[in-house]
C-alpha cells in the first residue's frame, strides 16, 4: 500500500508541474504523428512502414537478449534509415510539399472524403456503360479507388476531374478512341484519370485466357485495395477483380450488386438507422410523459 501511495504521489505531482504550453505540445504532436501514419496507411508505403517497425522491434529484442551480432547489424542498417526514409517516401513527402505549397493550411492533413450521391450515381452510370459495352464486345477498364491512393498509376495517363457518366464511358473505351487502351480511374465518384497504365499481376497460375486488361486489373488489386471492373474485349464478359481474385462471367446486376457492396458498405446506414429510431423512440416517449403530466395537471 505504501508503494501504491508513493506512486500516486509522483503522478499527482508529475500532473501538477504540467503546462497548458506542455499539453498544446503533446496535442499537436499527436495529430502530426496521427496524420503521418494515415497518410502510410493510405498508399502502398504502409508494407515499408510495417517493416521498419519489425526491424525497430528485432533491435530492442536483441539488445535484450544481449545479440550483440544481430544488433551492431541492426544498428548499422538503422544509420541510414534517415536517407532510405527520403528515398522510400519520396512520392509521399512531395505530395506533402505540393498540397502546402498550393493549399490552404487546413486542406494539407484533411482526408479524402466521397460524396455518397455521386459515388451512387458513378456505379448506376458504370453499369449501364458495362451493360452497352459488354454487349458491343468493346473493352473497357475501371479502378474504383479506396484507401490506397493510386497518384503513380494517374501520372502515366490523362489526368481528368468529371463525373462519372455512361456516355463518357462509352466514348473513353471506345476502340478508336487515344484513351481506350489504358484504365480510367474513379476516385471518390469522380473521374480522375484515363488512359491509365496499372502493374500486371505477377501471379503464374493465371488462366492463359486472360489477357493483358484482366492481367492489369488483377495487378491492381493485388498491390492496392482497389476495386477494378473490367470488359473483355474478346468475349464481351463482365469481371471484376478484388485483393488478387477475379470474378468473372457477371451480369450486369451482379456487378452492380458487388460493386455497391464493396463501395457501399450499409452498416454505416444501418448504424445511423437504428440511431434514428431509437433517438425517435425516446423522444416520443418523453412527448407521450409530458402529455401526461398535463393531461394529470
Amino acid at each position: 500500500m505504501e508503494q501504491i501511495a508513493a506512486v500516486v504521489r509522483e503522478m499527482v505531482y508529475n500532473f501538477g508541474v504540467v503546462s497548458i504550453s506542455d499539453i498544446i505540445d503533446i496535442a499537436i504532436m499527436a495529430f502530426l504523428i496521427y496524420q503521418f501514419i494515415d497518410l502510410i496507411r493510405s498508399t502502398s508505403s504502409g508494407r515499408v512502414a510495417k517493416g521498419i517497425v519489425l526491424i525497430v522491434a528485432a533491435m530492442a529484442l536483441s539488445t535484450i537478449f544481449h545479440l550483440y551480432t544481430v544488433n551492431f547489424l541492426l544498428s548499422k542498417a538503422l544509420e541510414w534509415g534517415a536517407l532510405a526514409l527520403v528515398i522510400l517516401f519520396q512520392p509521399e513527402l512531395r505530395k506533402l510539399l505540393e498540397q502546402m505549397g498550393s493549399s490552404r493550411i487546413g486542406e494539407v492533413f484533411s482526408s479524402r472524403q466521397s460524396v455518397p450521391d455521386e459515388l451512387d450515381g458513378a456505379i448506376t452510370q458504370t453499369v449501364e456503360a458495362y451493360t452497352a459495352l459488354s454487349k458491343s464486345k468493346t473493352g473497357a477498364l475501371m479502378v474504383f479507388e479506396r484507401k490506397n491512393m493510386l497518384d503513380d498509376a494517374i501520372r502515366t495517363g490523362t489526368a481528368l476531374d468529371t463525373v462519372v457518366k455512361a456516355e463518357l464511358l462509352k466514348n473513353i473505351f471506345w476502340n478508336k478512341a487515344p484513351l481506350h487502351d489504358g484504365a480510367v480511374i474513379v476516385r471518390g465518384g469522380r473521374i480522375v484519370g484515363a488512359g491509365c497504365m496499372l502493374p500486371m499481376s505477377g501471379n503464374v497460375n493465371l488462366s492463359r485466357e486472360l489477357g493483358m486488361r484482366h492481367r492489369a486489373g488483377i495487378g491492381a488489386s493485388e498491390q492496392t485495395d482497389a476495386v477494378v471492373a473490367i470488359v473483355s474485349e474478346e468475349t464481351g464478359s463482365i469481371s471484376v477483380a478484388v485483393g488478387g481474385m477475379l470474378k468473372r462471367h457477371l451480369a450486369p446486376e451482379t456487378l452492380e450488386r458487388l460493386l455497391r457492396n464493396e463501395l457501399m458498405p450499409e452498416r454505416p446506414e444501418e448504424e445511423s438507422n437504428l440511431f434514428t429510431k431509437l433517438s425517435t423512440l425516446f423522444r416520443g416517449k418523453k412527448e407521450g410523459d409530458k402529455d401526461g403530466q398535463s393531461k394529470e395537471k
